[in-house]
């Protein structure tokens, strides 16, 4: 996987925009961030998430998720693009979005889905 396919999942949810954060691609929704691509030095893609979902991420033993100490106590998980599985980015980056966005655009979304 490769930041122009976390793009592709995410600007189909509504009201997506690509940006930047700290100098680095980045996505929004409403202005909020929810997905950052770190440095190639610092490596992976950021994503907002659950202190409890990063936990079990963390806690599988996929190779995918990982933390540093700078992400100690927040609800970000970091992922790694070049072993994620497709189907599992796309399920984290709209978990990511529905993070941050309005209930409105999440009510709408649920019932576009439907």
């Amino acid at each position: 996987m490769t930041w122009d396919d976390v793009v592709a999942i995410a600007t189909a949810l509504p009201e997506v925009e690509v940006s930047t954060s700290y100098r680095t691609p980045a996505l929004r929704v409403r202005g909020k961030g929810f997905a950052r691509l770190r440095t190639e030095a610092e490596g992976g893609l950021m994503l907002v998430c659950g202190l409890d979902e990063k936990e079990a991420l963390l806690g599988s033993g996929d190779p995918a998720f990982f933390t540093t100490p700078h992400y100690d106590g927040y609800g970000s998980i970091l992922v790694d693009l070049t072993t994620v599985e497709p189907a599992q980015l796309a399920d984290l980056v709209e978990e990511a979005w529905r993070r941050k966005a309005p209930a409105r655009l999440v009510r709408d979304r649920d019932g576009q889905a439907r």
